[in-house]
Formats: C-alpha cells, sequence, structure tokens
C-alpha cells in the first residue's frame, strides 16, 4: 500500500509541475504563462524582464483588433492623454516627451504618419471638384467656362441688387475673387491665344527662374489632371520631409544654445506637424458639412498653438516667445515654399 501511495503521490507531483510548465487556456481566451513564449525566461511579474513581451497571450478576435490598434498607433490609452495636451498644452507634452517620458504618449513620429494617412484619406474623400452635375473637372479650359458663368450670373444678381449697398458690397468682394481666379487659369490654359501668340513669335513665357519649377508648371498646363495627380502622390510620399527641412529653421530661433539639442527641435517639429494635420483634417471636414466659414476661423489658431508650444517646451518668457512665434510663422512660410519647390520637382521627372 505504501508503495501505491508514493507512486500516487510523484504521480500528483508530476501533474503539478506540467501544470506549472504547461500554459492553461482560460474561458475568456488569455494563457497564463509561468515562462516567456518568446524568450522561455521565468516570468517574474506580468512582462517579461528580458524582453518586454506580455505575461498573457490573448487569442480572441477582439484581442486581435486590440493588437491591430497598438501595433498601428499604440492605443491602449495613450492616444486619449496625447492628444488633449496636444491641443491644449502643446508646450508641456513636448517637454515631458524629451524629459523621457515616453510610455504615456503617442511618439510624435507614430502620431504625423498616421495623421498624414488620415488627412490624405480625408482629402480624397471629401476634396475632389464637381461641377453642378457632379462631375469632376478635367481640363483648365473647363475651370474657365466654369468661372466665365459664376462672374456672369454674379453680374446678372448685381444688376438686379442696385439700391441695397451691403448686398452690392458682398457680390462686388465675390466678383473680385472670381475674376482673379479667373485670370490665374488664363495663364494657366495652354489653349489661351496669349500663349499661341508667344510661342510663335519664339518668346519664352517662364513663370518662374528655376528651369526645373518652370518645367513642372508647363507639364501642369498641358495635362493638369496628371499633374495633380503626381502632385498629391508625393505630397503624401514625401511628407516626412517637412521635418527635416523644417528643424534647421527652429534651431535658427535658439542658435548655439546648448540647453536645447536637434532633438528637441526634431520633437517639437513633429508635434507641431501633427497638430496642424489635424487641424487641416478638421477643416477639411467642415469644409464637407458646408461649414466654410468655421473652417476659415480654424486658420486662426496656428500662431497661438506654435506660442504655446515655444513658451511651454523652451521654458520662455511672454515677450521671447511671442517674437519668436513670429519667426516662426516668417520660418514655416519658407518651410513650406521649400516643401512645394521639392514636390514641383519630383512632378516635372
Amino acid at each position: 500500500m505504501s508503495g501505491i501511495g508514493e507512486g500516487l503521490a510523484e504521480l500528483g507531483q508530476g501533474a503539478m509541475a506540467a501544470l506549472a510548465t504547461e500554459r492553461a487556456v482560460a474561458a475568456d481566451g488569455h494563457t497564463h504563462e509561468t515562462v516567456c513564449l518568446n524568450c522561455a525566461t521565468p516570468l517574474i511579474g506580468t512582462h517579461c524582464h528580458a524582453c518586454g513581451q506580455a505575461a498573457h497571450v490573448h487569442r480572441t478576435l477582439g484581442a486581435f483588433f486590440h493588437d491591430l490598434l497598438h501595433g498601428v498607433f499604440h492605443f491602449e490609452g495613450r492616444v486619449w492623454r496625447t492628444l488633449p495636451l496636444l491641443a491644449w498644452q502643446p508646450g508641456r507634452l513636448t517637454r515631458e516627451y524629451i524629459d523621457g517620458r515616453r510610455a504615456s504618449y503617442v511618439s510624435p513620429i507614430a502620431l504625423f504618419l498616421f495623421g498624414m494617412f488620415l488627412m490624405f484619406a480625408v482629402f480624397h474623400a471629401t476634396g475632389a471638384p464637381e461641377t453642378a452635375d457632379g462631375a469632376q473637372v478635367q481640363t483648365v479650359g473647363e475651370a474657365i467656362a466654369r468661372g466665365d458663368r459664376r462672374v456672369a450670373a454674379l453680374e446678372q444678381r448685381r444688376r438686379a441688387a442696385q439700391g441695397d449697398r451691403r448686398a452690392l458690397e458682398r457680390i462686388d468682394e465675390r466678383l473680385a475673387e472670381e475674376r482673379a481666379t479667373l485670370k490665374l487659369l488664363h495663364r494657366l490654359d495652354p489653349d489661351a491665344p496669349s500663349a499661341a501668340a508667344g510661342q510663335g513669335n519664339g518668346q519664352d513665357q517662364g513663370f518662374s527662374d528655376i528651369p526645373t519649377l518652370d518645367h513642372a508648371i508647363r507639364k501642369f498646363r498641358a495635362n493638369p489632371d496628371l499633374a495633380t495627380y503626381k502632385i498629391q502622390t508625393y505630397a503624401y510620399k514625401y511628407s516626412w520631409a517637412l521635418i527635416p527641412i523644417s528643424v534647421p529653421f527652429l534651431w535658427l530661433l535658439f542658435p548655439f544654445n546648448r540647453r536645447f539639442r536637434f532633438y528637441d527641435h526634431t520633437v517639437f517639429v513633429t508635434y507641431s506637424l501633427c497638430f496642424m494635420t489635424l487641424l487641416a483634417i478638421a477643416a477639411m471636414l467642415l469644409g464637407a458639412v458646408g461649414l466654410g466659414g468655421a473652417a476659415g476661423l480654424l486658420m486662426l489658431l496656428p500662431p497661438w498653438h506654435m506660442y504655446r508650444q515655444l513658451r511651454g517646451a523652451y521654458a520662455l518668457g511672454r515677450g521671447g516667445a511671442l517674437v519668436r512665434t513670429a519667426l516662426l510663422l516668417l520660418f514655416a512660410l519658407l518651410a513650406l515654399g521649400l516643401f512645394f519647390v521639392m514636390i514641383m520637382a519630383q512632378t516635372s521627372l
């Protein structure tokens, strides 16, 4: 009997050892491990201290989509801590991330890439110009014809509104805008008589002193649809180039300052571009639902956001932050101009 008892005891110990080494799958699809499934290191907590993998491995459909979101955007609550600070306290967000508080927030480059993807998706969904019957504009000539019709309609409304001062002011303002647009379109129209006459006289009607840029504009005149498509494609593909283009300009605000390194400026620029991207998305969505006026008001936010971010990230006083904000606005326009030239150069290839 004692031998049977010892055998049962050994069998029980073996079963316990097996339970200790083999994973047990719970009813909810989670598994509970004693060693890491990735590197086989004995676990002493909720994560492996050697490779960082979680001790619990999820095997549910919901867990699959959770992993998808985590892989794309590192959700798990980070985004809900990052976005409010990005909107209202960008300086604090930038400074805390630079100082090492990384696990609490979405990294600037992950947020930037996701924002760019979302912006171009929204742009393609809402930004295609349409005619009255819903067809997309195909040529510059069609755009000119539409502009001529709008000008004729506005002139007719102006004649009917004689005596109404406010209505006349609004109509005159729109007429000026439409005529300015038509003037630009006539310059871009490859079939315009002035362009043909210039070419017949051997005169080169250049738009720019930069040969590559001038060549790109000529290609746009010849095939505006293809050129527009290529511009959109290259702008999306090379959107990351805005970061290295902008960082040297930001460095000029703090030249030879040992407190702030290029890493600090890169984090600042990337988070700032993230906010501008989200702002552009909001403006496009408001314009798509007919709230163009509200979308225009959103464009007043960038200077305020730059001021808040500069003051918080670099611990500046009000005066220093205001001066640097004015310079940063100028530098931002220069950076956008360089980015546009780069995109146009790629388009001309």
